[in-house]
């Protein structure tokens, strides 16, 4: 199963106020819009969304070519999913699951 790039997206308090202190932390900003609530910043050998007011817990976000494929090898696999991509469809969905622990996993498809 190939579940491509990853990134930690965290759920944070105040956007501006993340922002800096990962900047001290030698990130970078190369995306997202603070007025959407949302930024994405990269490390040499890590990607990090800060995500004010979009949900509550952290989550450890894939970005796969191929959601709806990875959505069917998961479900095969026996493993519940909290949301779906349309499996009918194409282009850029999302599928949902929890760890044993309860941690979000997101399932990111972009194009």
């Amino acid at each position: 199963m190939n579940l491509d790039r990853f990134s930690m997206s965290l759920a944070v308090k105040n956007l501006e106020t993340s922002k800096e202190f990962y900047e001290r932390l030698g990130f970078t900003v190369f995306d997202g819009d603070t007025a959407q609530g949302w930024l994405m910043l990269e490390h040499p050998c890590v990607k990090l969304g800060l995500f004010q007011g979009m949900f509550k817990d952290n989550i450890l976000t894939f970005h796969p070519h191929d959601v709806r494929d990875l959505q069917r090898q998961l479900e095969a696999g026996g493993i519940m999913l909290d949301s779906k991509a349309d499996d009918s469809g194409s282009g850029p969905a999302f599928v949902t699951l929890r760890d044993p622990d309860g941690n979000q996993i997101l399932l990111d498809q972009h194009a």
